[in-house]
């Protein structure tokens, strides 16, 4: 099969196609045939070393955690999937090795699959698992996000804080978002009310709140909350995927959770979820795809596809 690997640690100079063999699967995997898998700044800092302290690596490594595609095989303990069945997965694994979803095929666990959402393409729908359990985790987990509370959510237009604004309005709540400029359109698309970024934000967020926000969830970090502090009323819920370890704010990482992922596929069934694609490129360009993502200012997942 074709695959992207890296043999050391580094950047996307380091990636390379190469034809491996096909994975093996046990009796409780699922072969799957990827047809789109998204990256996240989180492969780009294991590729480059930043885990090696605390993640065992076995070079060569395929990277990628959310994929899309068909099930080309299921083994026997692994009943809720046959072959044809399109599905998503969060297919991160305990150590680095050749496993990942820049490949034509991948060796999941039946436990990091859900089925695809009906009516997303396999590009968007590769982009929901790591943003979308994170965004999910902290509005419903982290923050329990009720109706009529007003949610403000920093960093709104990318690709965790999207997610969440639009999770926290099929909860009934009020989204406020920061974001900047160019992103206010697309806001108010999904239901929130977008606040430029800046000298001022603050007061600008209190005009629309009089009481201040109930819940704070921090997505841009750079000490976006220590400059709106002001803007929550007092007691607020406040999480952070970004901070941890600082007294108050409820950190957010994002976990495998099959129930989570399932209510992420339910909600974009549903017509309340989106995922924003900022550009596909196929598996031979996965280097010049992760130089985008690195670049920043990307709106939405940058995704490789896979024919």
């Amino acid at each position: 099969m074709r695959a992207v690997v890296y043999r050391r640690y580094g950047g996307p100079e380091v990636l390379e196609l190469a034809e491996l063999p096909a994975p093996r699967t046990h009796v409780d995997s699922v072969l799957v045939r990827v047809r789109a898998a998204a990256l996240n700044p989180a492969d780009l800092a294991l590729q480059a070393g930043a885990l090696d302290s605390a993640v065992d690596t076995y070079f060569p490594v395929i990277p990628g955690w959310d994929i899309a595609g068909v099930v080309e095989h299921a083994g026997p303990a692994a009943p809720e999937f046959t072959p044809g069945d399109e599905v998503i997965g969060y297919v991160r694994g305990d150590v680095q090795r050749a496993h990942g979803g820049l490949a034509e095929l991948v060796g999941a666990d039946v436990r990091t699959l859900v089925r695809k959402p009906a009516g997303m393409s396999f590009a968007e729908a590769a982009g929901l698992p790591l943003a979308g359990l994170t965004a999910y985790q902290a509005v419903v987990h982290a923050l329990a996000v009720r109706k009529d509370e007003t949610l403000l959510v920093h960093g709104a237009g990318g690709g965790v804080g999207s997610l969440a604004v639009q999770i926290a309005r099929a909860r009934g709540a009020r989204v406020i978002g920061t974001a900047s400029p160019g992103d206010h359109a697309y806001l108010r698309s999904l239901g929130a009310e977008p606040v430029a970024y800046g000298r001022g934000t603050a007061g600008r967020i209190r005009e629309l709140t009089a009481h201040g926000a109930d819940a704070v969830l921090d997505t841009a970090g750079g000490g976006t909350l220590a400059a709106t502090a002001e803007a929550a009323r007092a007691g607020a819920r406040i999480a952070s995927v970004t901070e941890a370890g600082t007294p108050g704010i409820i950190p957010v990482f994002c976990r495998l959770d099959r129930a989570d992922l399932t209510a992420l596929v339910e909600l974009a069934e549903a017509g309340g979820l989106s995922v924003r694609i900022a550009a596909t490129y196929p598996l031979e360009r996965a280097a010049d795809a992760q130089r985008a993502l690195a670049a920043g200012g990307t709106r939405g997942k940058v995704v490789v596809e896979i024919a």
